[in-house]
């Protein structure tokens, strides 16, 4: 769990942006960026996988996003938003480390969540971005990673039988 949380902390750090805790009266927002400052609702964030999900989906907002978006009435705020989420996604849940989970006997979501460190909310909507945009199933390598139902193939070699 905490493979992610501390290098997350150090990119922070070296990016120049200060991670500080405060209590929002409101549990709806559990993080916000600006100007080179994440602020984390301790009010709203329990769990270190949490702390987790929320700190990567802020510095997906520094390194994605621009100005105030906090109207997500507004399409071009939404389209920051999503952004800002899937570089976290991208971060957290990359494909790869799903098929290593699966090499390694990682078998459900809920063990899957916990070998990423990422909560199991956070880990379905990775998928469902995935699905968005690889539609039901992406290669990586020599798997391939089925989004619906989750799982992985490994792809037969066939460069051992060529003579």
């Amino acid at each position: 769990m905490l493979m992610h949380l501390l290098p997350l902390y150090a990119e922070a750090e070296r990016e120049g942006i200060k991670v500080v805790d405060y209590r929002f009266k409101s549990k709806r927002i559990k993080g916000l960026y600006s100007d080179n400052v994440i602020t984390i609702n301790a009010a709203a964030v329990c769990s270190k996988e949490e702390r987790i999900c929320v700190l990567a989906e802020e510095l997906g907002h520094h390194h994605t996003s621009f100005g105030n978006i906090l109207d997500q009435a507004d399409v071009r705020n939404r389209k920051q938003e999503r952004r800002a989420r899937g570089w976290a996604y991208q971060r957290l849940v990359p494909l790869s480390t799903i098929a290593q989970a699966h090499h390694k006997g990682v078998r459900s979501r809920h063990e899957l969540a916990a070998f990423l460190g990422v909560t199991e909310d956070f880990l379905q909507q990775a998928i469902s971005y995935y699905i968005d945009k690889y539609g039901l199933s992406a290669q990586v390598g020599h798997r391939t990673v089925v989004f619906e139902p989750l799982g992985v193939l490994d792809l037969f070699d066939y460069t051992c039988f060529v003579c």
